[in-house]
């Protein structure tokens, strides 16, 4: 078993009987009192974020995981059909294990998180941190709204919804950054 100390962005815990990555740690030494950590977890399984603090040097289970790049094929109702690119095996991953389902596209590639020592348990799967997409259809931007930074609604390839600039237009190629969904910039033509 490790401790609080050896604690770095991205590593995986068991904590509640349920597996977390750390996204972010603090270690803070008060004035008075013992010193504790303060930490950001993401649930691989289910998406949801928590806080919470430990005392320093704390004994934490920490979860060998294995990330192994896989091609997204297709989708069958609720799940979908990976291919890991080096052995060319087909996975098929619950909807409730990809955080938005609506980031795929065919032929995409996404990281699949599994655990060794539980017979290659899927703890979930990480999309690329941005990634491009078409613009299917868009709302007609209202004339004189150009005062300040103004968005209108559009629908990409997939039918995922994002908020674009008003030059943007129908059959562009965006980018969108899949951590929070936000449009990042027009992609150019090759």
């Amino acid at each position: 078993m490790s401790t609080t100390a050896d604690f770095k962005n991205g590593l995986v815990i068991k904590f509640n009987n349920d597996f977390y990555t750390i996204i972010e740690f603090q270690h803070v030494k008060p004035g008075k009192g013992g010193a504790f950590v303060r930490t950001k977890l993401k649930n691989l399984k289910t998406g949801r974020i928590l806080e919470y603090t430990y005392n320093a040097g704390i004994k934490v289970d920490f979860v060998r995981v294995e990330r192994r790049k896989n091609q997204f094929l297709y989708s069958m109702g609720d799940s979908y059909v990976f291919m890991d690119n080096e052995n060319y095996k087909q996975v098929t991953i619950d909807k409730n294990m990809i955080s938005n389902p609506l980031y795929l596209k065919d032929g995409q590639e996404v990281t699949i998180l599994t655990i060794p020592a539980n017979n290659d348990e899927i703890l979930g799967v990480e999309l690329p941190i941005s990634i491009e997409m078409t613009i299917k259809e868009v709302e007609q931007a209202e004339k004189g709204n150009t005062a300040t930074q103004a968005f209108k609604k559009a629908t990409t390839e997939t039918g995922l919804v994002v908020q674009v600039p008003l030059f943007i237009n129908k059959e562009d190629r965006i980018k969108i950054d899949t951590r929070d969904g936000k449009y990042i910039e027009r992609v150019k033509n090759k």
